[in-house]
């Protein structure tokens, strides 16, 4: 199957469509079958139709900047469009599309009985007697609920660019070793007891991991077992052979912002996720463990453990996915400026849309997202 670049439509088309009588409507023009060789000819929706609903993520200036779109429906990919500069082989940054990653890593120490869901979460500077937050488990941290103060973004809490918790931790005076900054903030509230979206908490994640597999405090030592781990249960069996995870300077994967990979390799990932941790018939991570982070958090039900859920959410906060558009058993991994794997197992579907939308206008391009979907049949 052919992939298509970012066409970008000649001004004269764009002149003469102008040319008619007012009252008459401008029919775009016809797409020629190179134009659209970038869906599949056994697509089950017409190829005009799709791209139709595809082209407004490159076109429309509303939706930003797209870099690539990948669809991937019953195992297949039948549509695979990349913005000019970019191809198959480009691996594009993760964003928070990463925590979802270390939800599923977290899910194979679970099932080897090296971590327990229930138990207080193994951080050493948290087990002094007395300390409150040697309450916190890691159900608490995969459901962003520890009560740690934490603050993602400026503009939270009254706090500047240069005071929010995830820059402080990964650019300033917390970037050579992230997970110490992480562990060492206070608490605001009981465990269990407070939503709190926060990449500091996945830092902590990360940290449990890397941790479990080794007691070494050399960051090589630290960065190499985490990495043939990450390797060995999760990129090799998935075939990801174009993602790499980055780390900091203390040897701690950064799980809450940091893997490259190309589209083709994010979609496994969501393919992944759509077979319940299964792969090619073989199954890596325990369904009951998928069906675990796809199920909603006590504190917003459109967050389950370490991935967003199509459901609508409390009052106040801000809208993801498209829950009055699809099945609520759509989730999704989401990052930083429109990243997003988003996945329909009863539409055996999975969407892949990486690219540039700043978070404030987001809305436009997740809602388009949502009526690619909505061209696919739902299983009955």
């Amino acid at each position: 199957m052919h992939k298509i670049k970012l066409v970008l439509i000649p001004s004269l088309m764009l002149a003469l469509s102008g040319c008619g009588a007012a009252d008459e409507p401008v029919v775009p023009p016809q797409k020629s079958a190179a134009e659209l060789a970038y869906i599949a000819d056994d697509s089950p929706v017409t190829k005009a139709r799709l791209d139709a609903a595809i082209a407004p993520l490159f076109e429309d200036p509303a939706m930003a900047e797209t870099r690539a779109l990948l669809i991937m429906y019953q195992g297949r990919v039948i549509a695979e469009r990349y913005g000019e500069g970019y191809d198959e082989d480009t691996r594009f940054i993760s964003w928070s599309m990463a925590k979802s990653f270390t939800g599923a890593l977290i899910g194979f120490l679970v099932a080897d009985g090296r971590l327990v869901l229930d138990d207080p979460a193994p951080v050493p500077a948290w087990q002094r007697p007395g300390d409150p937050r040697g309450d916190i488990t890691l159900r608490h941290l995969l459901h962003m609920s520890s009560g740690l103060d934490h603050t993602e973004v400026a503009g939270e809490e009254g706090k500047t660019v240069f005071e929010a918790d995830t820059n402080r931790m990964l650019f300033l005076d917390g970037a050579q070793n992230t997970a110490a900054y992480a562990e060492a903030r206070p608490m605001e509230a009981k465990p269990g007891e407070k939503f709190e979206y926060s990449t500091a908490t996945t830092i902590i994640l990360s940290d449990i991991i890397t941790r479990t597999l080794t007691q070494s405090t050399d960051p090589q030592v630290r960065r190499d077992v985490t990495l043939r781990f990450i390797r060995g249960r999760l990129l090799e069996p998935l075939g990801m052979d174009g993602t790499f995870p980055e780390f900091d300077p203390n040897g701690t994967f950064l799980g809450g912002s940091f893997i490259q990979a190309t589209a083709r390799d994010y979609a496994k990932f969501g393919e992944f996720l759509r077979h319940n941790g299964a792969r090619k018939g073989a199954q890596h991570l325990p369904v009951s463990w998928v069906r675990f982070m796809k199920t909603s958090s006590k504190n917003d039900p459109a967050y389950g453990g370490h991935i967003w859920l199509n459901k609508k959410r409390p009052e106040g906060r801000n809208p993801v996915l498209f829950p009055d558009n699809g099945p609520d058993t759509i989730f999704a991994a989401l990052g930083h400026l429109g990243q997003q794997i988003v996945v329909s197992p009863e539409q055996q579907l999975t969407v892949v849309r990486l690219g540039k939308t700043q978070d404030d206008v987001l809305a436009p391009m997740s809602a388009q997202i949502g009526r690619i979907m909505a061209l696919f049949p739902i299983r009955g």
